[in-house]
């Protein structure tokens, strides 16, 4: 009888010490999972990253092409064209705004019309990236008016484009002619049709 205890008795302990680890194993896992779930509880309450973006929203019943121009590091560039469906809106420059003033055009696809101004930029009618904003007619390029945005240095932007009465699309002008000399715009009459956020 006493082998038999000593039996259970030697038993006894080396169950605890397999048992041991096991438990602070468990513990571990334990402590890790409620981490984990306190982490992944808190992820909903923190505010997720500021967005610094240039959007433009199409709150019109039209499909539209838009076409934007800005000044960066490197000078004048001119880029198109974004697609926009009817009442969506597009990022068109993703990131920290690096510019006060950004300049759009844009076309009604469907019922026709645009929406322009008198910063006169380089364009095309398939998609491009133009650098440079003189000489556009001689360098096989159209001269188009695109409108101002004043961003007040925001870090990101959004510009409405309406169909309201006091803000309809333009009807297209007769064929684009130049008009002095092609330069970065300086002053500029208010947009016909581009609404401010």
């Amino acid at each position: 009888m006493t082998e038999h205890a000593t039996t259970a008795h030697l038993s006894e302990p080396s169950a605890r010490v397999t048992a041991l680890p096991f438990i602070a194993i468990r513990r571990h896992i334990l402590h890790i999972v409620t981490l984990l779930a306190v982490l992944t509880a808190a992820l909903p309450l923190s505010a997720p990253p500021a967005k610094a973006d240039f959007r433009l929203c199409n709150n019109t019943g039209s499909r539209v092409g838009v076409a934007i121009g800005y000044k960066d590091n490197e000078g004048w560039t001119t880029e198109g064209w974004w697609n926009v469906s009817s009442r969506s809106c597009e990022t068109l420059l993703r990131g920290a705004l690096v510019a006060r003033y950004y300049y759009i055009y844009a076309v009604d696809y469907d019922r026709g019309g645009e929406w322009s101004g008198k910063a006169y930029m380089c364009s095309r009618e398939k998609e491009f990236t133009i650098r440079g904003t003189d000489n556009c007619l001689a360098r096989g390029y159209d001269r188009t008016g695109f409108f101002e945005v004043d961003t007040n240095e925001q870090r990101s932007w959004t510009v409405q484009l309406t169909d309201t009465a006091e803000q309809a699309p333009e009807r297209p002008l007769s064929p684009r002619a130049p008009l002095g000399n092609s330069r970065p715009p300086t002053i500029l009459s208010p947009p016909a049709g581009g609404g401010r956020p």
